[in-house]
């Protein structure tokens, strides 16, 4: 009867707690097939150490509150199996970097919003609800533009992964500068010389070493830095065109 029970593997999961930089937690916790490390997280908070502070909604990879720090590299726990990730038994989990840490995994996002406001990024429509639907065709070239970097659901990924972000605390950071440029290019937007002018501004997209981060940790694989050049470049012609 032992002999056919088959020794249960074990992870390792060392868990930054508290609110200092370097402070870890190490849990041992049941390897399972199809584990994610979120599903570690949860084993953890709910098992071992109710105390645990973490965010997580949908489970699914829609809403991107799970993101954190996994083996140095931020990630949606979500969509990330063990397997892919874990180092001879152990993962190391993290909260996002750039942001500051509020307890444990948990990090305050209010500087990251606050940016979005910083590069103009509020829709300001030229229709009222009198007026028929915008009729805007998905084959134009501005449409397209915007579709290309559309999809992002704030999840603070490439917010973490920019360098930039990490030297200069003014710098308005990939997802804002990525939402820029979809305003930009809407066509029933009210001003977009003025999402150009906010977004090129300061520490604006000019700020960008395009050193590509943004874009190599994108769950949904967007192109923030794709969406900064079309800020600078669009920004160029205006200036060059007596208009900047």
């Amino acid at each position: 009867m032992e002999a056919t029970k088959a020794a249960q593997r074990m992870l390792t999961v060392r868990i930054a707690r508290g609110t200092e930089e370097g402070s870890f937690t190490t849990y041992e916790v049941p390897w399972r097939e199809n584990q994610t490390v979120l599903d570690v997280v949860t084993e953890v908070q709910r098992r071992l150490d109710p105390t645990l502070s973490y965010r997580f909604a949908c489970r699914v990879g829609v809403c991107g509150s799970c993101a954190m720090t996994v083996n140095g590299r931020p990630r949606w726990t979500c969509r990330t199996h063990v397997s892919r990730v874990e180092e001879d038994g152990v993962i190391v989990i993290e909260p996002l970097r750039n942001m500051p840490r509020i307890k444990d995994l948990v990090v305050d996002m209010s500087e990251f919003f606050d940016k979005w406001k910083k590069a103009g990024n509020t829709f300001v429509g030229t229709a009222t609800r009198d007026d028929p639907p915008a009729a805007v065709s998905p084959a134009s070239r501005k449409r397209k533009m915007a579709d290309a970097a559309i999809e992002c659901i704030n999840c603070g990924v490439c917010y973490a992964a920019c360098d930039v972000v990490s030297w200069d605390k003014e710098y308005l950071g990939p997802a804002a500068l990525n939402r820029a440029w979809t305003l930009f290019n809407d066509e029933r937007h009210a001003d977009p010389k003025d999402v150009l002018r906010k977004a090129t501004s300061g520490s604006g997209c000019n700020a960008c070493h395009t050193q590509g981060n943004c874009m190599t940790h994108c769950p949904v694989s967007l192109s923030p830095t794709g969406s900064i050049a079309g800020l600078k470049k669009n920004a160029l012609l205006q200036f060059l065109k007596g208009g900047g």
